[in-house]
């Protein structure tokens, strides 16, 4: 069965203005009134999901998503990094940052690896079915860049490639081991007068 997965990034916080690895922190107040602007204009779905994270939560409440949790959607696990600035961790551990970047097995933060973050997305993108064959979710960048990534069969090092802009649309569709992609736009276009 063809499925049509539409993956949105959720709106801004505090820790992505900072570029801060993931931790689990709310939406800051501007990206709370962005998310409820574009309420309106994400598309109907059978079946609607959230990542776990705060940011994915209020990002989907926001966006008036009546979205169950999905825990295989988590986040990038960081462990040890996660809060901390990427500028802070790369001047305390400078030859850890440079594996994780350079070496897709490679988790020197104790955490999850690339490999490990993509073939977990790609496998929850592989068994997925919706209800009436679409599914919405609100999840964090990186898991819509395992997610192509995966989809595409590119190589792990392709996911450094990959921008993922906050409130964006994300779609594949397909099924396992065929999917095409539509990448970062906006749900239904821009608010009157700007960008999201």
């Amino acid at each position: 069965m063809t499925v049509r997965v539409m993956l949105v990034s959720p709106a801004m916080n505090a820790a992505l203005r900072e570029a801060r690895f993931e931790g689990d922190a709310p939406l800051d107040r501007s990206g709370r009134e962005r998310a409820r602007a574009a309420a309106g204009l994400v598309p109907e779905t059978g079946l609607a999901l959230s990542g776990p994270s705060e940011r994915c939560r209020e990002t989907a409440a926001a966006l008036g998503l009546p979205a169950r949790t999905e825990p295989a959607l988590s986040g990038w696990d960081m462990a040890r990094w996660a809060g901390r600035a990427l500028d802070e961790v790369a001047a305390a551990e400078p030859a850890a940052v440079a594996a994780w970047l350079g070496d897709p097995s490679a988790a020197p933060h104790g955490g999850e690896s690339l490999h490990g973050l993509i073939g977990r997305i790609g496998g929850w993108l592989d068994a997925l079915d919706g209800p009436d064959g679409t599914v919405l979710a609100v999840a964090e960048a990186a898991v819509v860049r395992a997610a192509v990534v995966h989809g595409l069969g590119l190589p792990a090092q392709a996911f450094w490639r990959l921008d993922v802009a906050p409130l964006t649309l994300t779609e594949l569709s397909g099924r396992s081991g065929r999917w095409n992609v539509a990448l970062g736009r906006p749900p239904a276009g821009p608010p009157a007068g700007g960008t999201w």
